[in-house]
């Protein structure tokens, strides 16, 4: 828990603008050289800059103050004061600025930006205090009736101000349960993440993310045709939530925010306990009273894992038919992580969910035809053999 950090209070200050300089020329033979002082530097700016390398906040705190340097003061012969060097403050992907006080959102790095994306420069940086301004050496006061101006202005000083970072991961899947259910061993089958896996709740400690990487399929017709279904898939794993996790129970509540972000919900059921078949109205029923209710709005599908335990697989399709009956119009599929059975239905569905209904639709009406997986099919003739079909497809 120490190298993962969600959240930080830090201060940052800005820099404060050089003086201005009251210099006159005194240079041999030349007479009546006149004023000149230079301007003072600007103060340095405070910046937060996107990191794609980051994946926490623990730099925050170790560091909990944050200054930009002052500006140079102005000097004799019209030389500028050196502006002040900016604070540079890097954050990852799916952090939020905001004020400690009334927790207004300054900024925020995740909106309308997928995970993966490479944002332009505009978007990756955030100037939140700007340096103060350096201040006008006597040269510039210089007019036709006060040709020797003994005055000059100091610099702007800087602004301090506090702020709450907090992060949200970005991820297009969020891995939902409670714990022990399965999850972190989803992840290890689906990606090369490589959580903590064990017999006993709670083993989850931290979110972990892993890529899913879909692999797109082309026919012998077109083999150089360009494939948009190719893609990276980022998942989430947060720990498991118990019952009222959405009012601070357990380590739910704290992680939550995690999955807020992301596109779609996998909502994983450990059907080797006799509890499952009310685990899923406990589930929603949290993740909808969690901030404001859009959690449960989002595309979700349903895992009853562990059906290679006795009497697991029977409890799994009472747990489908009772979400079926309550006409959410969930995907139910019924698998077991350690035998490996049912995964590449559920692979194309998490494609199917992050890339359009079509891919989904398919994925659903393969539990009907499981021995057809790797196989064409035409529809149009009455025996489906290998190699079969109108277009035959690569594997």
């Amino acid at each position: 828990m120490i190298r993962f950090a969600d959240e930080a209070l830090i201060e940052v200050r800005s820099g404060k603008g050089g003086n201005g300089c009251v210099a006159f020329r005194r240079e041999k033979y030349i007479p009546k050289g006149g004023p000149a002082g230079g301007d003072g530097g600007r103060g340095g700016d405070v910046v937060f800059i996107l990191k794609h390398n980051l994946r926490t906040l623990s730099h925050l705190r170790f560091k909990r103050v944050y200054k930009a340097h002052s500006g140079g003061d102005g000097e004799g012969s019209n030389r500028h004061g050196a502006d002040g060097q900016d604070v540079l403050i890097p954050v990852p992907p799916g952090t939020t600025i905001k004020d400690p006080e009334t927790d207004e959102i300054l900024f925020d790095f995740g909106i309308n930006r997928a995970p993966t994306a490479s944002p332009d420069e505009e978007e990756a940086r955030f100037v939140y205090l700007r340096g103060g301004k350096g201040g006008w050496g006597n040269a510039r006061f210089k007019t036709a009736v006060n040709q020797a101006p003994r005055f000059a202005h100091e610099g702007t000083e800087g602004e301090t101000k506090k702020l709450l970072v907090e992060l949200s991961i970005m991820a297009d899947i969020g891995l939902v349960g409670f714990p022990n259910a399965g999850k972190s061993s989803l992840l290890d089958y689906f990606t090369n993440a490589r959580p903590k896996i064990a017999p006993y709740p709670f083993t989850t400690k931290i979110p972990n993310l892993g890529v899913l990487h879909i692999a797109g399929r082309k026919t012998r017709r077109d083999l150089s045709a360009a494939d948009d279904s190719e893609r990276d898939i980022i998942i989430a794993d947060i720990p498991g939530i118990i019952e009222g996790a959405a009012d601070g129970a357990g380590l739910g509540g704290a992680f939550l925010k995690h999955i807020s972000r992301c596109q779609a919900l996998l909502v994983m059921i450990d059907c080797a306990d006799d509890s499952c078949f009310g685990a899923y109205d406990i589930l929603l029923d949290e993740i909808s009273r969690y901030g404001d209710g859009s959690l449960a709005q989002k595309k979700r599908i349903v895992l009853c894992n562990k059906i290679d335990a006795e009497g697991a697989e029977e409890r799994a399709k009472k747990t489908a038919e009772c979400i079926a009956h309550n006409g959410r119009g969930e995907p139910v599929f019924l698998v077991s992580i350690h035998e490996r059975r049912g995964l590449k239905a559920v692979e194309a569905a998490v494609a199917g969910l992050v890339q359009g209904d079509g891919v989904l639709e398919k994925a659903k009406k393969s539990e009907e035809r499981s021995f057809l997986l790797t196989r064409s099919v035409a529809d149009d003739r009455p025996e489906q053999f290998p190699g079969g079909g109108a277009e035959e497809t690569l594997q």
